[in-house]
């Protein structure tokens, strides 16, 4: 029997859900926390999925841990808690291909692709979903580019480290954005405030309006 988990790398706890999924088979719930903890102690941090392996008869179990979802990984990866909710209008990060090829190694042995750029490819797509620039460039433009042989070498010779003056111009410009988003967003508040001051004033002078239009014909 297989019962699939998504667990909290190195810290997973008792709850309804687990209870739900175990409790009937009649494992020891705690046996099963302590031994998905070990097993995934080298995500701590992450959701990672998991497989319980069941035999029901002796009530044994063997714990398969598979790499984590590439946003978790991306999250992990670029410091960031969440992606945005407005993927073309507020980014999140600002990646360098360095650390989007580490990402795609780490993930590659459970992805259906033959080579590391395919998997690149791959990852930068999920940058697109989630708000995320990388070397000061839309994802969603970069991906054509590495397809036609931006970053080759990099790629290549499967780089991962990034040097610290490069992260520090890619933060500098990562700065400068989210300044500007700010900036949008407080005019988009102020926007939307003064529109419902304006509502709300020309709902006030509709019956003084009224009043004057029904006094008129008594002169």
């Amino acid at each position: 029997m297989i019962i699939k988990l998504l667990a909290e790398g190195g810290s997973m706890a008792p709850g309804p859900a687990l209870s739900q999924k175990i409790g009937p088979i009649g494992i020891n719930i705690g046996q099963v926390i302590s031994k998905v903890n070990e097993s995934t102690k080298d995500f701590k941090g992450l959701k990672v999925p998991v497989e319980l392996d069941i035999d029901v008869g002796t009530k044994q179990f063997e714990v398969k841990v598979f790499s984590p979802p590439v946003s978790e990984l991306l999250k992990k990866e670029l410091g960031i808690e969440k992606g945005s909710k407005e993927q073309r209008k507020v980014y999140v990060a600002n990646a360098s291909i360095e650390q989007i090829i580490s990402v795609a190694k780490q993930k590659f042995p459970n992805m259906l692709c033959n080579n590391l750029k395919t998997a690149v490819k791959t990852i930068i797509g999920t940058c697109t979903s989630l708000g995320i620039l990388i070397e000061n460039v839309l994802a969603s433009e970069l991906g054509s580019q590495i397809a036609g042989g931006k970053f080759h070498k990099e790629i290549e010779e499967g780089r991962t480290e990034t040097s610290p003056e490069k992260k520090a111009k890619l933060e500098d410009f990562f700065n400068e954005v989210h300044g500007k988003q700010e900036e949008l967003k407080k005019a988009e508040e102020e926007a939307k405030e003064a529109e419902v001051t304006a509502k709300t004033e020309t709902t006030e002078e509709k019956p003084e309006e009224k009043e004057e239009t029904t006094k008129a014909p008594k002169k």
